[in-house]
């Protein structure tokens, strides 16, 4: 009897959430390569061989590596995939930018590897999550303005998720029609005072690839009488718990969202 999993047996993740999702599902050992910005968790980055950036993958490197199956997130790693699938090799590009599109990217990606039932009760754990969040943010005596900036030269905002996931905590993005923008280029405000006419109570940065600077900040022109600027409420969420959409954003990062939403809400009850 062949007692091999079903599956692919040496995967390359291209990015980092199906690092995390196959780690936590336990089938660490398919993976084969990962990408060199993965730090979740912080064991992959001493198990396995990072392949790939991006924007950019060392298309040699990995093929060395004889994976059957490579996984990557989005049109930015069209290129990649492209070049992968004429060598030859299966590809899956996931393109998934809501909550709930996270949650069914976990139980897809546990179904292409042969893992459905863990992948559907992990799926099923992280849905619980979110929904005692939106219990807890449910009882908030007041709702905070959120503003939430992913980077900052140009100034850009209303990424899908983490704007879902500030309306789970608690939090009304002040930015709700950036969220339908899937592109970057389409997110990007070319007016830094209309953040300061929408008037947040709540800053939220997170610069993926270097650290959010509040005073640098509060100190650009026009925004002083910003509420969130007034009151010091210029927050740091780190952006490997936020920007990536897998796990750790409907884990550690709507976690550190809804603290500072309740902290808020309770001193202006």
């Amino acid at each position: 009897m062949n007692s091999r999993p079903s599956g692919p047996q040496r995967i390359v993740c291209l990015t980092e959430e199906p690092t995390e999702v196959l780690y936590a599902l336990g089938e660490q050992d398919r993976i084969v390569g990962i990408s060199g910005f993965t730090v979740r968790p912080p064991r992959a980055r001493r198990e396995k061989p990072k392949v790939s950036a991006f924007t950019s993958a060392k298309i040699d490197e990995i093929l060395k590596l004889a994976p059957d199956f490579v996984v990557g997130f989005s049109d930015i790693q069209a290129d990649i995939a492209a070049e992968l699938v004429r060598r030859g090799v299966e590809v899956w590009i996931s393109n998934h930018r809501s909550v709930d599109g996270i949650v069914d990217y976990v139980r897809r990606l546990g179904a292409l590897v042969g893992a459905a039932g863990p992948a559907n009760d992990y799926a099923d754990g992280l849905q619980r999550g979110l929904d005692a969040i939106a219990a807890d943010a449910a009882r908030l005596p007041r709702r905070p303005r959120v503003y939430f900036e992913e980077w900052d030269e140009p100034l850009i905002t209303g990424i899908r998720w983490v704007a879902e996931l500030m309306r789970i905590a608690g939090g009304d993005d002040v930015f709700p029609e950036r969220a339908a923008e899937p592109l970057a280029k389409q997110r990007i405000l070319a007016d830094p005072l209309e953040v300061a006419r929408r008037a947040p109570d709540i800053i939220f940065g997170s610069w993926c690839g270097k650290k959010f600077r509040p005073e640098k900040v509060a100190a650009r022109p026009g925004w002083e009488a910003i509420p969130a600027v007034r009151d010091g409420e210029l927050h740091e969420i780190k952006s490997p718990i936020i920007l990536q959409p897998g796990p750790a954003a409907l884990t550690d990062g709507v976690r550190e969202i809804a603290r500072v939403i309740r902290d808020w809400s309770n001193r202006h009850a």
